[in-house]
């Protein structure tokens, strides 16, 4: 018998045309009992999407799921394929955590996954990512760098070029980077990324890059999260995730091709030129549980921050602290 999660999907994907289908011919198509249908569909609970069920004419999806499709992923990604494979999931804690745990384990590099349900995705500083149900893109990518991990400072502004590149592509517009690893739109939150890395301090080393990137958020998973947040679909843009997905891995490639080379300084003005915090004065938290206030300036090479403070410049490492901006801007309204 296929395993609860497992089920809720093939459920999901049968009823994808909108109709309602009666538990009785779900059940006789899978081979499962009328109540081992009634349990796994509980499970789309929480996922951001409609289920309605009617007695005497059954189960109808409303909601419409843009599933991924691995093989439509890797034609968008045109030569970049040949560099790359990709995994979709169904259901999955964190694919962050998988990849960690295949590159302990010896998993060559260029190792995409992603996943439509994610129940444990991570964001910076502890906090959780958010996404129903074909409302979200949630995918990790595995990177072997032969340089060691001290030198890898400015990783999370490539990856931020790449996101900005690839959506600039597909149509979206006003994007701005807020260092060190978030995309914005108007000042909500589009996008953010999560690198972990492991490693030798001379190499060689190795990055899983964790990527959530906002596509069309229900109401559901929207009122669950803390902070002012868009989607694609709000600003305008429709695209297929797969595509989507295609067109990120195609410049991820790229942009990681010329970080393993030269690092972070052929990027950097180009990450400046989206800067999306310069001359705003901020609010920074730093590890001993201080604070101070400056002025942000612009990066460095290495991928610090540079900051206006009283005292002078200061530089920081995105390792160490958070930021925000201390008056709030009024378009985010």
């Amino acid at each position: 018998m296929s395993a609860p999660g497992s089920l809720t999907f093939r459920l999901l994907r049968l009823m994808a045309d909108g109709e309602f289908h009666s538990g009785e011919e779900l059940a006789r198509r899978l081979r499962v009992s009328r109540s081992t249908v009634w349990k796994a569909l509980q499970a789309v609970d929480g996922w951001g999407v409609t289920l309605f069920k009617v007695n005497g004419r059954g189960y109808r999806l409303v909601t419409q799921v843009d599933w991924l499709d691995g093989e439509r992923v890797r034609q968008h990604m045109g030569e970049a394929a040949a560099g790359v494979r990709v995994e979709i999931v169904d259901m999955i804690d964190s694919t962050n955590t998988l990849l960690l745990h295949r590159a302990l384990t010896g998993e060559p590099g260029g190792l995409a996954v992603a996943a439509e349900v994610q129940t444990q995705g991570r964001g910076r500083r502890g906090r959780v990512w958010h996404a129903g149900l074909g409302g979200g893109l949630t995918f990790s990518l595995l990177w072997r760098f032969e340089r060691g991990v001290g030198a890898l400072g400015g990783l999370s502004l490539a990856v931020s070029v790449a996101l900005l590149r690839s959506l600039r592509e597909l149509g979206a517009d006003e994007i701005g980077l807020k260092w060190p690893n978030d995309l914005l739109w108007r000042h909500q939150k589009l996008a953010g990324i999560l690198i972990e890395l492991e490693g030798d301090a001379m190499g060689p080393s190795v990055a899983v890059i964790g990527i959530g990137l906002n596509v069309a958020l229900p109401a559901e998973v929207r009122n669950r999260i803390d902070q002012a947040v868009c989607d694609l679909t709000g600003m305008g843009v429709d695209v297929e995730r797969s595509r989507l997905l295609g067109r990120i891995l195609a410049h991820l490639v790229h942009v990681l091709g010329v970080f393993d080379v030269h690092g972070f300084a052929p990027l950097r003005l180009e990450w400046e030129r989206a800067h999306a915090l310069a001359g705003r004065e901020l609010m920074v938290s730093l590890p001993d549980g201080s604070s101070e206030t400056g002025v942000a300036a612009s990066v460095c090479d290495d991928g610090a921050l540079l900051l206006e403070t009283p005292a002078g410049m200061r530089r920081l490492y995105s390792g160490e602290v958070s930021v925000r901006p201390l008056q709030p801007d009024l378009r985010s309204a």
